[in-house]
């Protein structure tokens, strides 16, 4: 067996402990995922100069010479090339601008009402006594509800976009990916050309607005910006919630903590630290010859830094390992650093805020159904989570 396939048997087993091994070993290092070689670079310092380095573009065809920079690859939607986790300055810095007001303080202040209220209604709908997923019946579709009504994507189609993201953030066979893209892509050009129509109160209609008024924003990129906040706005709520209850389930001096606002907030903190939402910062493009942490990477090599590993380096983080509610997370990376720091991130704290207290606190003596070893995990790069997580919720 190749030192790539070893890794990647590694990796798929158990991210944490992979990645921990290599920043140990090999910090900077090509490995080989289902995508593609890509150089995995997971110090902590390395990483954050990483994030805001201009040289490692998120559009690939930046690494291209000026004559052979094209479209989206063949097969994909165009979107896929306009998504602002695929966009460099200046077009990111447009976009980025057009999007931010929706996750300002303000704003999510006003949506923690409804945030509130879809966490009591999914919560007074599962059953008690009995085994239940808590991903497919919970930690999904909260933060779907939430994205969905953020944008303004309708109630009945949102099952299927839990389908296409997951096919999107997952290591899937190339066809089962451009289906599952073009579909969405379909989908919300649709949507797209129905609020023109029919304008609403909610984002996709603000932005259709914005761009009439001469902000120059395409359907293509309007396009774009809808997949990837419906991906990213569910994906890594839902992998962080699903994640956080299993390890409170475990630490009961921790769940404590959940009882008052002023120690569950360094605890959500923490646990965004230890558990890192997505492992994996989204590819990024050398566009020159560069060295990172004194190894060399060539022009157009794909690099991919571990933000999961960079999170847990000791030379940042004092025992790294150990999840520590007291501990200054001044600096982590779990939403990125830069001009690519997560949108999204303010969302995710509020809905953890809400959703883990009154999870916990309607149903203190929750329990997991099934050991980890009987969990199925998703073969992701970006996340590492189980498919479904089944809990008996007593009250």
């Amino acid at each position: 067996m190749s030192d790539h396939a070893d890794f990647l048997d590694s990796y798929w087993r158990d991210p944490h402990a992979t990645l921990n091994h290599a920043r140990e070993n090999t910090p900077v290092r090509e490995v080989t995922f289902e995508g593609g070689p890509t150089w995995l670079v997971t110090r902590y310092a390395d990483v954050r100069s990483g994030l805001a380095d201009p040289r490692l573009a998120k559009d690939w065809r930046a690494s291209l010479p000026p004559s052979e920079r094209g479209s989206a690859p063949p097969g994909l939607p165009a979107p896929l090339s306009h998504m602002l986790t695929s966009l460099d300055p200046p077009d990111h810095t447009r976009v980025r601008k057009l999007v931010s007001h929706a996750f300002t303080a303000r704003r999510l202040a006003r949506l923690r009402p409804r945030v509130e209220a879809f966490t009591d209604a999914l919560l007074s709908e599962l059953p008690t006594g009995e085994p239940v997923d808590l991903v497919g019946r919970f930690a999904i579709r909260l933060p779907m509800e939430i994205i969905c009504e953020l944008i303004g994507v309708p109630e009945l189609d949102q099952e299927d976009f839990a389908h296409w993201s997951m096919v999107l953030m997952d290591e899937c066979p190339e066809p089962l990916l451009i289906e599952a893209s073009k579909r969405l892509s379909d989908y919300l050009e649709e949507l797209v050309a129905a609020r023109r129509r029919e304008p609403d109160d909610a984002l996709l209609s603000e932005l259709i607005a914005a761009s009439e008024d001469g902000e120059r924003m395409s359907d293509v990129e309007i396009v774009a910006m809808a997949m990837a906040l419906l991906i990213a706005g569910h994906e890594t709520s839902a992998v962080f919630l699903t994640n956080s209850v299993r390890v409170l389930l475990g630490d009961p001096a921790a769940r404590a903590r959940l009882g008052s606002p002023e120690t569950a907030g360094p605890l959500i903190e923490e646990l965004l630290r230890w558990l890192s939402p997505a492992l994996n910062a989204s590819s990024r493009f050398a566009t020159e010859d560069l060295a990172i942490g004194g190894v060399s990477i060539p022009r157009g090599a794909s690099v991919t830094l571990s933000v999961g590993a960079a999170n847990r380096d000791p030379d940042r983080f004092p025992n790294p390992d150990t999840l520590d509610p007291e501990r200054n997370t001044t600096g982590n990376l779990a939403f990125g650093h830069g001009l690519h720091r997560c949108l999204g991130a303010a969302l995710v704290r509020l809905e953890a805020e809400v959703a883990l207290p009154a999870l916990f606190g309607r149903f203190p003596r929750m329990r997991a159904a099934s050991g980890d070893e009987e969990l199925t995990f998703r073969r992701s790069v970006h996340v590492h989570a189980p498919r479904t997580f089944p809990v008996v919720l007593d009250p």
